[in-house]
């Protein structure tokens, strides 16, 4: 058997396929696609990172409020820099609370690469309310970026 061409059409278009020319114009394209596409990638990154980080703040400050509610006292949580963290039983006077993911002394590592301003102390009570409400900013050290983590009179802890 023997391929005879249709109408219109040569033997050499048997074989067509992309030509060089097309092949390098095609992998141009996506080069720049992956160009223009890193900036957002890294933006996206970064403020995912920031966002889990604050997540991690917002829980230890909710752990701070249920050990009151447990203890059924009050919870004072200090901050010894702005980058660390420590919860004190019976008040701001009080004994340093030791547990998971506090060292010796009971102070707790805040995120690298962050900080948390002011340093003001914060009260829970055995109810679970805040003695104040009170507003915290944490501030990325690398980008200078800013997120808010807020506490309600109620406790609740929340971040827009």
């Amino acid at each position: 058997m023997s391929w005879a061409p249709r109408r219109g059409e040569s033997r050499s278009e048997k074989n067509s396929g992309f030509s060089v020319p097309e092949l390098v114009v095609v992998m141009a394209v996506i080069g720049v696609l992956f160009l223009v596409m890193i900036p957002f990638f890294l933006n996206y990154y970064q403020g995912a990172a920031a966002r889990a980080d604050v997540q991690q703040i917002m829980t230890l400050l909710n752990q701070a409020r249920e050990l009151a509610i447990k203890q059924n006292d009050s919870v004072c949580v200090t901050f010894p820099s702005s980058s660390q963290m420590a919860l004190l039983l019976g008040g701001c006077g009080g004994n340093a609370w030791v547990g998971p993911g506090t060292d010796g002394a009971g102070t707790i590592k805040l995120p690298q690469g962050f900080t948390i301003s002011p340093l003001n102390p914060l009260t829970f009570n055995y109810l679970g309310a805040a003695g104040a409400a009170t507003s915290y900013t944490m501030t990325n050290t690398t980008t200078g970026g800013t997120m808010t983590i807020s506490i309600a009179l109620t406790g609740r802890v929340t971040s827009p």
